[in-house]
């Protein structure tokens, strides 16, 4: 697999980290950079561990393939239920950019489930894992601070028609998994 290859699964990876990096920057008032740098470092860092278990695991390929769409759809459409939900509440608190752990650790799983299955295919191709997964790292890593950048900015205007519109992305995209 050459660079431009892993480069391309970077960008592919990191688009899913990205657009719920958006759906994050949609609840900042103001931009937050230490805000950012965290989401994108969540993101970064499961897009990052996710091929290097799969590596590992490939030899329960099956398995894995065999749930790993339906992981990432619960995740998703949970998540997307959760915005759309927040997107009728009038109020600011319903405006959510907390990146703790506790609400971080639901979207990084769900947009690295894929990520797993490629580090599976890297050990089956063979390829060197370490600079695969740092690419990854470092492509999901810069789109999520422009996904955190972009939402940010579109809602300061559009926060809870942004919002519902997020929510409904990410639950089409957890049934693209499944289609």
């Amino acid at each position: 697999m050459n660079l431009i290859e892993l480069l391309l699964i970077g960008i592919g990876l990191g688009m899913d980290a990205c657009s719920l990096a958006v759906c994050k920057g949609l609840a900042m008032h103001q931009m937050n950079w230490r805000k950012a740098f965290i989401i994108a470092s969540y993101f970064a860092t499961f897009q990052l561990l996710m091929p290097i278990i799969g590596y590992y695991l490939s030899s329960g390929l099956d398995y894995i393939k065999k749930y790993d769409n339906f992981v990432a759809f619960f995740f998703l459409v949970i998540l997307g239920i959760g915005m759309i939900k927040e997107s009728f509440e009038e109020s600011d608190k319903s405006i959510d950019d907390d990146v703790s752990f506790k609400k971080m650790l639901l979207p990084s799983i769900a947009t690295s489930i894929d990520a797993l299955t490629v580090g599976i295919t890297f050990s089956l191709l063979e390829v060197p894992l370490f600079p695969a997964v740092i690419i990854i790292f470092i492509i999901t890593f810069i789109l999520s601070l422009l996904g955190t950048r972009l939402g940010q900015l579109f809602g300061e205007r559009y926060r809870s028609k942004a919002s519902f519109v997020g929510g409904c992305v990410l639950i089409i995209m957890g049934l693209k998994l499944l289609l």
